[in-house]
């Protein structure tokens, strides 16, 4: 078996280094998956294909995992809902958005991007980086090409991966450890490709799990004139921990989609979430809940003390006898008095809980589907909007830049290389596109806007009732266009300019002559 092969040197020296790094994390990880996320975490030591056992001596109370589901599901619905329409395309230029077909083929592009979207497993893939985000912090994904639905997607969860990134702290690099059997290896990489004694234990069938790394990292050698795997933009390497080189390949975009809900200073590779600051208040709330059930059970199950002159064995059934040959004291009676004040427990256990809720933002989705938000009006559900994205404003960003614009980048470049994409007009050849959300979340984001749009025109409106000269400082076309803009309406319902100007002027024909026949 060959060992630290040259070839295989680099991925394992760039492995080792991420791995190294996130080994400080690696603790708070652990807590967080065993106090909030039982069922997520990948860790040393940990076996391949077994499902994990769940403690239920430290989780007693399932409000933390609750609240982490509130908040992923916000996040689903709010960011990326699959029911509806959560992105726009349009082009930095706003001009050219005027050119004849452009508005037609951006919206064309979006609604095939969205039909690659529901075809695969892109929607699963969020909901799971939502829940590891909240939780751990820090989550990501693999997006590749797939032949028959374009794009396909590989999720990871906390310790199963280790990230890299650049000097501007932008991630760049990525790494994981995973478990296949010597003919799955065979299959995926080939017998040729195998150590001798892999190549062995695939023709014997044996069960065995064996570790396998997997790094994607910048390519020192890249050539954007050449299009062959050894100079792209990114390498990616598959060998043994014993540094046997099994498969090489690259991309032309970096595959991995890593997103931070907060990161505290620009060294930090790995980010904190809402499940780092409520883990003291998970483990109140689990020593809190185990301490009211202790003294309940004591309170109707107490400790007993035992006379001497009790006869036989002590029968503690509703009901039963025990026999004694004393005359005074009671044979059996409690060892101590058990006083517990059930309600103040109760009231401390739901503060805590109230304030993990709070930590995870989940009263923030919850607040519109309350009985109480029957009963608000539009100003109220305005205000409490605006109260959500302030408070989410920071998260939201970061997380377009990390997640939103790679996820839309990488599968409009898999799409344009597979020929899905439809041709663009020659108008806009060589043209940037633009991203817009549109998305429940987005659309409250851009609510202030809409309002001062309104609040304009309607200043302007009263002025021009004593100089109606006033309106001509308007331009009420630019006003709808942006308007319809920031309400996410597709652009397709807009009418081109020559076509809006040729309704206009059929008018103002057919009322100069309605006039001139008055005249007469």
């Amino acid at each position: 078996m060959k060992k630290n092969t040259p070839e295989s040197m680099p991925f394992l020296q760039q492995y080792n280094c991420m791995k190294a790094q996130a080994q400080t994390w690696q603790s708070t990880w652990k807590e967080l998956a065993a106090f909030i996320a039982p069922t997520r975490g990948f860790f040393e030591g940990e076996t391949a294909g077994n499902g994990k056992k769940i403690n239920h001596r430290v989780l007693i109370d399932s409000d933390p995992l609750l609240a982490v589901e509130v908040l992923s599901a916000g996040m689903m619905s709010g960011l990326t809902s699959p029911s509806r329409s959560w992105f726009e395309l349009s082009l930095s230029d706003h001009q050219r958005m005027k050119q004849p077909g452009v508005r037609t083929w951006l919206y064309e592009v979006r609604r095939r991007m969205e039909d690659v979207f529901s075809r695969s497993n892109v929607y699963n893939a969020l909901h799971s980086f939502y829940q590891e985000i909240a939780v751990f912090g820090t989550a990501a994904f693999l997006l590749e090409e797939d032949e028959e639905k374009v794009i396909s997607c590989r999720s990871f969860t906390a310790g199963e991966y280790v990230l890299g990134c650049d000097d501007k702290g932008k991630i760049n690099a990525f790494g994981r450890a995973f478990f296949m059997t010597p003919l799955q290896m065979e299959e995926t990489f080939g017998a040729e490709n195998l150590p001798l004694s892999l190549r062995r234990a695939a023709a014997e069938k044996r069960p065995e799990w064996q570790q396998v790394l997997h790094v994607i990292m910048p390519n020192a050698h890249a050539d954007s004139t050449k299009e062959d795997f050894a100079h792209m933009p990114y390498v990616s390497a598959y060998f043994t921990p014993q540094g046997h080189l099994l498969k090489r390949g690259g991309y032309r975009q970096f595959p991995v989609i890593a997103a931070r809900w907060e990161v505290k200073n620009s060294a930090d590779i790995y980010g904190r979430s809402p499940g780092w600051k409520s883990l003291g208040d998970v483990k109140m709330l689990q020593k809190m809940q185990k301490a009211k059930l202790v003294a309940l059970d004591k309170n109707t199950n107490p400790p007993m003390m035992v006379s001497a002159n009790v006869q036989g064995e002590v029968n503690l059934l509703p009901g039963g006898l025990t026999r004694y040959s004393g005359t005074t004291d009671a044979a059996v009676k409690p060892a101590y008095q058990v006083s517990i004040d059930l309600a103040a427990l109760e009231n401390s256990i739901e503060r805590v809980k109230q304030t993990i809720k709070g930590q995870f933002f989940a009263d923030v989705f919850l607040m519109l589907s309350t009985q109480q938000a029957g009963r608000m009006t539009a100003t109220e559900v305005a205000e409490r909007h605006q109260e959500k994205m302030l408070v989410l404003g920071p998260v939201l960003e970061r997380l377009k830049n990390e997640l939103l614009d790679p996820l839309i980048e990488r599968t409009f470049a898999l799409m344009w290389q597979r020929g899905v994409v439809p041709m663009p007009p020659e108008s806009i050849a060589g043209e940037e596109l633009k991203v817009q959300y549109v998305s429940m979340i987005a659309q409250a984001q851009k609510a202030q806007g809409i309002h001062a749009i309104e609040q304009g025109i309607s200043f302007v409106s009263r002025l021009a009732q004593g100089r109606q000269e006033v309106l001509d400082k308007i331009d009420f076309d630019a006003a709808v266009e942006e308007g319809l803009d920031l309400l996410g309406v597709p652009p397709v319902l807009l009418r081109p300019e020559e076509q809006t100007q040729s309704i206009r002027t059929q008018r103002q024909a057919l009322l100069n002559a309605v006039n001139s026949a008055k005249t007469i």
